[in-house]
């Protein structure tokens, strides 16, 4: 397994690790190991990989520019893509779900549901090997897991902080078991760790509203530890053999953004872009704030973290998207 980071001071590093994974590829007799190219992806996991029927995304979903102003709004499924989305194209692959230029064969495969937990990811597998298979051309990728951590954090303070932990951990190990499965099976996985839920603006409206003060605690720094327990169960339960499962790492990419917004090209990480519930969030349902100054800010798509309280904008699902689709491709698989 390869870990893939995001980060002005890991740019350079970037360039001599791709270069050992390369090395890492090639043969002892000399033949380099062909690129790796699926012919098909399937995505499991929660919202955050989810293409509705009618080509909604829960995160910021573009329009159509129309000259005729009286025409009803018509969604843009290829603008503000998710990451899955960039994965899939990157590798000529689509999904049906956002298919507008009427491609013939599509090789995209959602099982990605909204609300979906560990569990879940387990019942997905189970619908897909019950009418067919997996091969070694199959690019599979997995993000699940916030569901599961908001779930738990729901139970404080009726569950103790360490319980709640510990059932972090074993969310985190089943789902490294449901990994190991797919490339059992004879596919091929890229998994991403969740991001840092105690970052998001649902974690700072806990932190102010339910302030740390005798048994209680920092909420978000309660939601970073839930995640923490979750992805390090997640990471160490995989197989590692470091040629069928690569791994992205979300959780860093989102505290790397947090810490350096601007060196990533975002200008909000704590305030939600929308002001719809998603998936209806579009380019014309964006907040605007209002500084002491009365200067008015219109929250953008792809500069602010965040959609909503807890899932990505496009800023983020294109970094998250590009740096899966680089782990893809010069992974041994």
């Amino acid at each position: 397994m390869k870990m893939f980071k995001q980060g002005a001071r890991l740019r350079t590093l970037w360039c001599g690790a791709a270069a050992t994974l390369l090395l890492a590829a090639c043969g002892g007799g000399g033949g380099q190991v062909e690129p790796f190219a699926p012919t098909r992806i399937i995505a499991l996991g929660d919202e955050l990989s989810l293409i509705t029927p009618t080509s909604k995304k829960y995160s910021v979903n573009a329009l159509v520019t129309q000259t005729d102003t009286t025409l009803p709004d018509k969604l843009d499924c290829k603008t503000y893509p998710i990451w899955v989305q960039t994965v899939a194209t990157n590798f000529g692959l689509v999904f049906p779900q956002c298919n507008p230029d009427n491609v013939v064969t599509t090789n995209g495969v959602m099982y990605a549901q909204v609300g979906a937990k560990v569990a879940d990811v387990k019942a997905q597998i189970d619908a897909h090997l019950a009418s067919g298979s997996f091969n070694p051309k199959d690019l599979v990728t997995v993000l699940v897991g916030m569901n599961d951590v908001l779930e738990l954090y729901g139970q404080f303070p009726a569950q103790s902080q360490a319980t709640l932990l510990a059932l972090a951990e074993q969310r985190g190990q089943a789902l490294a078991e449901q990994v190991n499965r797919i490339v059992n099976a004879n596919g091929r996985s890229i998994f991403v760790l969740i991001p840092d839920m105690g970052l998001t603006p649902f974690a700072l409206t806990e932190k102010a509203n339910k302030p740390a003060s005798g048994s209680d605690l920092n909420r978000a720094a309660f939601l970073t530890s839930l995640s923490a327990r979750f992805n390090s169960k997640l990471r160490l339960g995989v197989i590692n053999d470091g040629r069928l499962i690569g791994l992205v790492n979300g959780g860093e990419m989102t505290q790397l953004i947090a810490t350096f917004p601007g060196g990533y090209g975002f200008a909000n990480i704590d305030k939600p872009a929308c002001n719809v519930a998603l998936p209806d969030c579009t380019t014309k349902t964006l907040t605007s704030t209002t500084d002491a100054a009365g200067t008015v800010t219109k929250a953008d798509a792809l500069t602010w973290l965040w959609a909503d309280d807890t899932r990505f904008g496009a800023g983020m699902h294109a970094r998250l998207g590009s740096t899966a689709y680089q782990a893809a491709s010069i992974h041994p698989f």
